[in-house]
């Protein structure tokens, strides 16, 4: 194994739509060992199903192909790279953009980039015509002091007077992130 990262996991399979859910858990299941919070695991899960059912839809056309999953832990972050040999895009940053779908007749949002951003703490993505696409995500795992900082911030406190406080820490991304969650059933 490289010395560059702790651990490693690759993963192919046949560009089926039902193989979706299979990398969506194969992922999580991996990236367990690091001890993710809940909604981590749920932001991860939620950005692989994106990248891979673009792979299948876009990067296939609903064609057979293979579509490679490569996980590496690196301390407390794990880094996805989600690639296919299909059609590759076109326009990249055009991609890239909300609301951007380059097949509206199958009633697609043109949200899966968006969404792996907004889950993720990096997403890059590389493309080259007849060639495939690669995505690669990235995301910091909060450690325990991490979360005890965090709940211990969002405890009541008392002022001077005595009055009750709660801070309130849910930031515009956070919201972002809960919306789509929402819309999309996660």
């Amino acid at each position: 194994m490289n010395g560059l990262y702790d651990n490693e996991m690759k993963l192919e399979f046949t560009s089926k739509t039902s193989n979706e859910a299979f990398a969506r858990v194969a992922v999580a299941a991996f990236v367990s060992q690091l001890d993710p919070t809940i909604d981590e695991l749920s932001d991860i899960k939620t950005a692989v199903s994106e990248a891979v059912t673009n792979s299948i839809i876009h990067g296939y056309n609903d064609e057979e192909g293979t579509v490679k999953v490569v996980c590496k832990i690196f301390l407390d972050t794990v880094q996805i790279e989600i690639s296919d040999n299909g059609k590759g895009i076109e326009d990249v940053e055009m991609a890239m953009r909300p609301l951007y779908t380059s097949k509206p007749d199958l009633e697609r949002s043109g949200m899966g980039f968006t969404i792996m951003e907004s889950f993720m703490d990096e997403v890059k993505v590389e493309s080259a015509i007849g060639f495939g696409t690669k995505v690669l995500m990235k995301k910091k795992i909060s450690q325990k002091s991490d979360e005890l900082t965090e709940e211990r911030s969002s405890e009541e406190h008392i002022n001077n007077e005595g009055e009750n406080l709660k801070y309130i820490d849910d930031t515009t991304e956070e919201k972002i992130k809960k919306d789509i969650k929402n819309i999309l059933g996660a």
